[in-house]
């Protein structure tokens, strides 16, 4: 599996350098070559089962991607898609969530929220609290919340908003808080500084351009604020979490201190890491990829 892992990250790397780095490309350029198949990406391929629902937001309606599973849903998982809170969308993965439909039971409601730099903090974080109390009261069973890179930070986001902001229980209102390869501190880790220029996916430059476009003229001091790095947030009473990473990744670090401030804030964690992976490695079609999809579906099954 390494030898196949180091293959791929060494064609990976070559077609990045082909391409300009993400952070010198408007975001709408970059938004529009993925759905035209470009990038590094695999092309999105949109499934007739998957549906749009909108509901309403504090700011208007907020779309949300929901696949059912085969056989029905006995609870729900509300999913926050990455891209630096810039990129992405949530019908770019609908074979990925069809799958982890079925593999774990839970409808897949997948929230669009809105991207920066358009509609920068807090408009993101405020539609995934709004669809999260949606969700909260148009699915029973077991309810699972996480995401990817942004999505993992915006998750944690909203699980503490729910707690202090609705007297909600997290660990009540969600089993399971599914978070792989997550920015939580926009400050910057270690990892993040000593990767430098590096263009595997991220760099620090790619991650500077993200948090700019998403806090734009904050200090350090007021990107620390726990809204914004939930990696300084009471983490007290949270559900149960299942934490990614592959040790090629600049946020690395982020996925250490948070599993650690995780579980010393007396919650159960899960930490795993992948030799090598890079950030964004489960979008790929590799055995790295498809073991972690299925230790996150265990995880999510209970």
């Amino acid at each position: 599996m390494l030898a196949e892992t180091r293959t791929f990250n060494t064609a990976l790397e070559q077609i990045i350098q082909a391409l300009p780095p993400v952070h010198t490309v408007p975001a709408e350029e970059t938004r529009r070559a993925r759905r035209e198949s470009g990038g590094i990406f695999p092309p999105p391929v949109y499934l007739p089962e998957a549906r749009w629902e909108r509901i309403p937001g504090r700011n208007g309606e907020i779309p949300l991607r929901i696949v059912e599973p085969e056989g029905g849903a006995r609870g729900a998982y509300l999913h926050l898609h990455g891209g630096g809170w810039t990129l992405g969308a949530a019908d770019l993965q609908d074979p990925a969530l069809k799958a982890a439909a079925d593999a774990t039971g839970l409808a897949m409601v997948s929230v669009d929220y809105r991207l920066a730099p358009e509609h920068p903090y807090p408009a993101g974080p405020d539609d995934c609290e709004d669809a999260a109390l949606w969700l909260l009261e148009h699915f029973d069973g077991r309810r699972g919340i996480g995401g990817e890179s942004a999505g993992a930070q915006l998750a944690v986001v909203t699980l503490v908003r729910l707690r202090d902001r609705h007297g909600i229980a997290p660990r009540g209102a969600f089993h399971a808080a599914n978070l792989v390869f997550g920015p939580f501190d926009l400050t910057g880790t270690p990892s993040r500084f000593l990767w430098g220029d590096r263009e595997l996916v991220l760099s620090d430059p790619m991650m500077a351009w993200f948090v700019a476009n998403y806090v734009p003229g904050l200090t350090d001091a007021e990107r620390r604020e726990p809204d914004i790095s939930p990696l300084y947030a009471d983490l007290r009473d949270l559900p149960s979490a299942l934490f990614t990473c592959g040790t090629l990744d600049p946020l690395l670090d982020d996925t250490l201190f948070m599993e650690a401030r995780w579980r010393s804030a007396g919650n159960e964690t899960s930490l795993t890491l992948w030799p090598e992976a890079v950030h964004g490695f489960v979008a790929f079609d590799i055995e790295t990829a498809r073991l972690s999809h299925a230790e996150q579906y265990a995880f999510l099954r209970g």
